[in-house]
């Protein structure tokens, strides 16, 4: 007698597959260069989140940080936290960057979930990496960052119209509260 086995594959892990493919994406959005001559030891260390658009990992979060160091294999760690006021709870995520090509190029794939990775380009920064401008794969993912919790008016100033010239309405982002 021959036994038949019938496999079934639910459509849940189907949308699971196009999620994944679509979610691995390390492009740059089109118009948007990333900073040349790009120095990744002064990029280390202790971010503010001043802006962001609300997506659904950082949704209902203040207070929140990114925190980049040197792993010993020479990629860098992403430690990043947040504190949901609705929740009442600290929240943490910790991952990988690694630079796509050259490292002098502020073009990164991050990852919080392995295999997929994510685009992290750094499009603007000042001379002396106090305030950067980031942008994801897509006009769907913008921060602003500070190593302060602060922004001088002129930098925001900046930033907004460098991401409104590349097409992302800026009107959506939502200025992130540290107390």
């Amino acid at each position: 007698m021959r036994t038949i086995y019938k496999i079934v594959i639910p459509v849940s892990l189907g949308v699971l597959g196009l999620f994944v493919l679509s979610s691995c994406s390390v492009g740059i959005p089109k118009g948007a260069t990333a900073v040349q001559d790009f120095n990744a030891d002064k990029y280390l260390g202790k971010w503010y989140e001043v802006a962001r658009f609300d997506y659904k990992f950082e949704k209902n979060m203040d207070n929140v940080t990114a925190t980049y160091s040197k792993n010993p294999d020479g990629t860098i760690k992403v430690d990043n936290k947040g504190y949901n006021y609705i929740k009442k709870e600290w929240k943490q995520s910790v991952g990988e960057a690694r630079f796509v090509d050259d490292k002098s190029v502020a073009r990164l794939k991050v990852s919080f979930f392995k295999p997929i990775w994510a685009g992290y380009n750094v499009v603007d920064i000042d001379d002396d990496y106090q305030y950067a401008l980031v942008m994801g794969n897509s006009l769907k993912y913008l921060w602003i960052l500070s190593r302060t919790k602060e922004i001088p008016e002129s930098i925001k100033q900046r930033f907004l119209e460098k991401a409104k010239k590349v097409g992302y309405n800026t009107d959506e982002l939502i200025w992130v509260k540290h107390n």
